[in-house]
């Protein structure tokens, strides 16, 4: 896995969802050097959870479409003398 990144535009809405969270959850105000420490921070150590979770879960909704393609295809097959 490649390291997470973003975009400038990206940092900076994260960063101020940071500081609005500081502010609002904890009373405590951070300034916007220390909001991009903390989403290195969290993207490095925390972000490979959140990235894998998403990998399960689209994984089970790949194994879930591909089990109704299967459901799919076994009702076209035409009965014959021959079972699998």
């Amino acid at each position: 896995m490649t390291d997470i990144t973003f975009s400038k535009e990206e940092k900076e809405i994260i960063t101020k969802k940071i500081q609005l969270y500081f502010s609002e959850s904890l009373d405590q105000e951070i300034g916007q050097f220390d909001a991009q420490f903390f989403l290195d921070f969290f993207a490095e150590e925390v972000g490979s959870y959140f990235y894998n979770r998403g990998l399960y879960d689209a994984q089970a909704i790949l194994e879930r479409r591909l089990e109704d393609m299967s459901e799919a295809i076994y009702e076209l097959e035409k009965m014959t003398e021959f079972r699998r």
